[in-house]
């Protein structure tokens, strides 16, 4: 029988528990019914759990953006091929260097982890992406990052964790080759990773906007974020002048604030509705990898 401590430790467990949860969802909440809110009612602080004299205003003057369709066009696209890219290099890249048997797997690792703190910098990869005639095109904002030695380093834990030595030997007296075992056993049993490294390649990819802010120029190029961006800036310069007084500035300005809180809105729902599905897989992946490494 439980004693009246763990009770109050339960107790104490749930509410804090539900305090993390308000604390973490509420910001999310607030923003989706602020921008479907008047915003002198959101200015006001009147917008706290529904949203108040309901407007569209921030999603008509988003909308209207003939570049947010070709943004989102882009972006899809980028993160479509980054995570076919991303994974084919990192899970076989992971694999062999959770292979004792790799020659010189020990260096590799440890060259890998090096990189991952240090690197040429900003300057000299532009001067290496200008040389290779890159610049303006979308092979760079597909390529660039989208293998980490992070997604690296978590996918071979996890293959060190559950792919044992003894199924390898099982399936070499079976006559199978490395090709044959890994694209045949450790791929069907590497489900989990795989979504893991998928949701990682394809958030960081979703919302990218510095490196099309660095490597390109071309308009018909700019992911989402770069081009919400710069909705944003229009709608922070709403014909706000010199001649308009006080009451006009501030209204403008509570315009401003209804479009970058629609603007939140617009950014993060694909991303939402992508992730439950692959929720599972991502908790239970971090939790093998991290544990059994």
């Amino acid at each position: 029988m439980k004693k009246y401590s763990d009770h109050i430790l339960n107790i104490f467990c749930i509410v804090f528990a539900l305090v993390v949860l308000i604390v973490c969802v509420y910001p999310l909440y607030f923003v989706l019914i602020a921008s479907f809110s008047a915003p002198e009612m959101t200015a006001a602080g009147k917008v706290i759990l529904l949203p108040k004299e309901l407007t569209l205003s921030a999603y008509d003057f988003i909308l209207k953006e003939k570049d947010i369709w070709l943004g989102y066009r882009n972006t899809i696209f980028y993160t479509v091929m980054s995570v076919i890219v991303g994974t084919v290099v990192t899970i076989p890249a992971a694999y062999a260097l959770s292979r004792k048997d790799l020659v010189g797997h020990s260096f590799v690792l440890k060259f890998l982890t090096f990189l991952m703190f240090f690197n040429g910098g900003l300057i000299p990869t532009y001067i290496i992406v200008s040389k290779l005639h890159l610049l303006n095109s979308a092979t760079i904002l597909i390529i660039l990052n989208c293998v980490t030695v992070h997604n690296i380093i978590v996918a071979r834990t996890f293959f060190m964790g559950n792919i044992p030595d003894e199924l390898l030997e099982a399936a070499q007296l079976d006559g199978c080759s490395n090709i044959q075992f890994f694209l045949k056993v450790v791929i069907p049993l590497s489900k989990t990773i795989i979504a893991v490294i998928v949701l990682y390649i394809a958030v960081w990819q979703w919302n990218s906007y510095f490196n099309a802010l660095i490597y390109t120029t071309n308009r018909n190029l700019q992911p989402l974020q770069l081009v919400l961006r710069d909705i944003l800036i229009q709608g922070q310069n709403l014909n706000v002048g010199d001649e308009m007084d006080a009451a006009a500035i501030k209204y403008m300005m509570e315009i401003a604030n209804l479009i970058k809180y629609g603007v939140i809105v617009v950014a993060i729902v694909p991303m939402l509705c992508f992730y439950p599905f692959l929720q599972k897989y991502f908790e239970k992946g971090v939790l093998i990898g991290s544990v059994k490494g």
